[in-house]
């Protein structure tokens, strides 16, 4: 049967609004409402018009009741600034996301997750509102968490190579987001006691490492509370800040004389951008709120903040890019994959950081079985 909340995940995934959605396919606003009321079931000639509309198989409409993430449990950064089509679009890929993963599981043995809940005593104070925002309002606090995790995880004072390879050796399955906006840097979630992250790849390579940082500076801080507000969101910056340039390592590597050039020079180290780094040299204090007001005007005035300096290469997923050569080995193809899922290969492209175009290739021609092969043990040698 027509699947209501598929129909209503496809039509938020394109970022459109009801009436939009009725011009487009020739029928009321009130016919669109019922469609994802489930009240009503478009006729054969109609639902072509609504695959073709939102660019999903008909197939698609016609599967399970998808897990739909809902704002309240996403970390979204800039939720005030951000329209509601636009977070129904990010939350729409999670739950395609979702789906993908889901069939991942089945035929691959991935990383179990281990990621510890380093907030579990904030967690307990939350019944105490005033008491849990003094504990988040410290900075201390995500610099001991970023310092016992790096510990925990056996990473020592030294820069991170690969964030996205750390994260998915630890269990997280990180997804991409191809969303060309500016208030959608990344979120995270947890579903099924596995974590989650979607980081937008149409931001810098270094603003990426560190929306990494910051989300996992949710997952392991805010499991007991919603994900979001100022108060959240500085403490995940705090975290992303310390876990990326650790205090040892940026006092016994920084630079004497803190300058614009020195900045570009030595955010390689940590592959950060230089506003990370000048924000961190500050908080360390190794530079005045003078010197530190005089750079972040300078790093305005050269446009840095858009266009990062000396910039680094993108970071991928590992884990897809294995799976993806597994399944090309085995002879199933792009195609195969898309139709297992009902789901197009350049939507399952968009989540998986370009790689299912770039890796999986083919379209069912000679070797291409189309059948399930036996589950891959898939490991991930720690970064």
């Amino acid at each position: 049967m027509f699947n209501s909340q598929r129909f209503a995940l496809a039509r938020r995934r394109r970022g459109m609004k009801k009436r939009e959605l009725a011009g487009l396919i020739g029928v009321t606003e009130r016919s669109v409402s019922s469609y994802e009321s489930g009240t009503q079931e478009p006729e054969a000639g109609t639902l072509a018009r609504i695959a073709s509309a939102l660019r999903f198989p008909e197939a698609f409409f016609f599967g399970d009741d998808p897990e739909v993430p809902t704002p309240d449990v996403a970390s979204f950064r800039s939720l005030s600034k951000m329209t509601a089509s636009l977070r129904d679009s990010a939350l729409g890929a999670g739950a395609i996301a979702l789906l993908l993963n889901e069939w991942l599981e089945c035929r691959f043995d991935l990383p179990h997750p281990d990621v510890p809940d380093l907030g579990s005593e904030r967690g307990a104070l939350t019944s105490s509102e005033e008491a849990f925002n003094q504990l988040t309002s410290s900075q201390q606090g995500p610099e001991v968490v970023a310092e016992t995790l790096r510990a925990q995880w056996g990473l020592g004072e030294q820069p991170i190579k690969n964030m996205i390879l750390l994260l998915e050796s630890r269990g997280i399955r990180v997804y991409s987001l191809a969303i060309d906006a500016k208030d959608v840097d990344a979120f995270s979630m947890w579903s099924g006691g596995r974590p989650f992250m979607f980081l937008n790849t149409f931001k810098s390579a270094e603003r990426c490492r560190f929306d990494a940082a910051h989300e996992l500076g949710h997952l392991v801080m805010h499991q007991h509370a919603h994900p979001q507000g100022p108060d959240l969101e500085r403490e995940a910056n705090a975290f992303a800040s310390a876990f990326l340039m650790p205090r040892a390592s940026v006092l016994a590597m920084a630079p004497r004389s803190v300058s614009l050039n020195s900045l570009i020079k030595f955010k390689k180290l940590w592959a950060v951008s230089v506003a990370a780094l000048n924000y961190r040299l500050h908080s360390l204090g190794l530079t005045t709120d003078w010197t530190y007001r005089t750079l972040c005007i300078q790093i305005a005035q050269e446009g840095y903040r858009v266009n990062e300096p000396a910039p680094i290469n993108h970071e991928r997923s590992v884990v897809l890019e294995k799976i993806f050569a597994a399944l090309r080995a085995e002879g199933i193809t792009k195609t195969n994959v898309a139709e297992q899922l009902a789901i197009s290969p350049e939507e399952i492209n968009e989540l998986t950081f370009g790689l299912m175009l770039n890796v999986l290739r083919g379209d069912g021609g000679e070797g291409a079985t189309g059948k399930n092969p036996p589950p891959p043990k898939l490991r991930l040698v720690k970064s």
